[in-house]
């Protein structure tokens, strides 16, 4: 169980290029990365606008002079100082991802990017291979993976309480861009813009969530193929897709399935993933992250909750607060900042065989998302047909 003590011997000295005022998902990151102290934010280039970005730096106590106009001027100046970041968030829009990674690995930092990496495989192995040569640490923040009960999912799996895995059905279909909202909204506005998101807009920004959770839980299949269709319902937004549905099969011979959409009128999020085997199933869902329901042929449905003792113990590592207390988004954020750093401290003291065990989306998690999608957008391309995983 956690209780607040660091779990590195110091704070990673951190810094961000992106996430300034008004972006959510820069909060999420500084709320993550500061609430059990593994990290410490001494440095930013928060917004594209330098006089804006130095503003918003000083209310979260940056230093003005570590306020920087642009991130390639931080990464100089930081790598001068003693006390320079060792690790940097990158939280720009998709098609910047790439080059400021890039950059990063370059200066010698450890990287914690938002999905996607970047947006082609060759540039994911460029990326990979790279954070190798510079023995720097790639971390993509799939946050959802932080949530307690996919360890618990991970571990049930592994212990063979489903049986043979047979069947994996998964969602991530919300509603909130039933209608063309990018008119009035500029965060909407680049995610359906093929310069700045890149071939896809929900398969890359929705999809690729519950694909990471299924690699989570379900480690030892391999996509063998898939077929994919998408559809643009909001017609503005093509060439990007706002719906799709994808098949793949596993090398095993299990089968999968994943709506993904912005256009489910009336959901909130609707990110489920249920895996079936020929003892029992379980699902999750992100509404209800606390509870994993549990069914076993032939018995009543049960659901198993979190912060119990009865859970594995890979699960109740994550356990912030007792039983009954709901966790939610930022808990699991702050799940990963904290094995993020316990990674980056690994490989520093070059054990880097201990990050397997922390069980956190890494440049190979970026290379897979990257790679699922362009499969994808290959095969709805020529028809919604099957193709070789390539």
């Amino acid at each position: 169980m956690l209780f607040g003590e660091i779990k590195t011997r110091r704070p990673v000295r951190w810094g961000m290029v992106g996430g300034g005022r008004g972006a959510q998902v820069g909060y999420s990151h500084r709320s993550a990365a500061l609430r059990d102290n593994s990290f410490q934010l001494l440095a930013g280039a928060f917004d594209i606008d330098p006089e804006a970005g130095k503003a918003f730096g000083e209310t979260l106590l940056v230093s003005p002079g570590r306020c920087y106009a642009n991130y390639q001027t931080m990464f100089a100046e930081e790598a001068k100082r003693a006390d320079g970041i060792e690790a940097v968030t990158i939280a720009t829009p998709n098609n910047t991802h790439y080059t400021i990674t890039r950059a990063a690995l370059l200066a010698g930092l450890h990287v914690i990017c938002e999905k996607p990496l970047c947006f082609t495989v060759a540039e994911a192995k460029e990326l990979r291979d790279l954070a190798a040569q510079q023995n720097r640490l790639i971390c993509v923040t799939y946050g959802y993976a932080g949530h307690q009960m996919i360890r618990q999912a991970r571990a049930m799996i592994a212990q063979g309480d489903l049986g043979d895995i047979r069947i994996v059905q998964m969602s991530f279909a919300h509603g909130f861009h039933s209608e063309p909202v990018e008119l009035a909204s500029p965060s909407t506005r680049w995610r359906v813009n093929p310069e700045v998101a890149g071939p896809s807009y929900v398969l890359g920004d929705l999809g690729t969530h519950p694909l990471y959770l299924s690699e989570v839980m379900l480690p030892q299949l391999q996509i063998k193929k898939l077929l994919c269709s998408r559809q643009s319902f909001v017609k503005t937004r093509a060439p990007l897709e706002d719906n799709a549905f994808v098949m793949m099969e596993y090398d095993t011979g299990a089968m999968a399935s994943m709506w993904i959409s912005a256009v489910n009128a009336g959901s909130m999020h609707q990110q489920k993933v249920r895996v079936v085997g020929s003892k029992a199933s379980i699902e999750w869902w992100d509404e209800h992250p606390n509870q994993l329901r549990y069914e076993i042929q032939g018995e009543p449905a049960r659901v198993i909750e979190r912060g119990m003792g009865y859970l594995y113990p890979e699960a109740q590592v994550d356990d912030r607060v007792g039983g009954g207390h709901p966790e939610g988004y930022f808990e699991a954020w702050s799940n990963l900042y904290y094995r993020f750093a316990m990674a980056i401290e690994a490989m520093d003291n070059g054990n880097p065989d201990l990050i397997d065990e922390l069980c956190i989306p890494t440049a190979d998690a970026g290379y897979e998302g990257v790679r699922w999608v362009e499969n994808c957008v290959r095969s709805a391309d020529q028809g919604g047909i099957w193709v070789d995983y390539q």
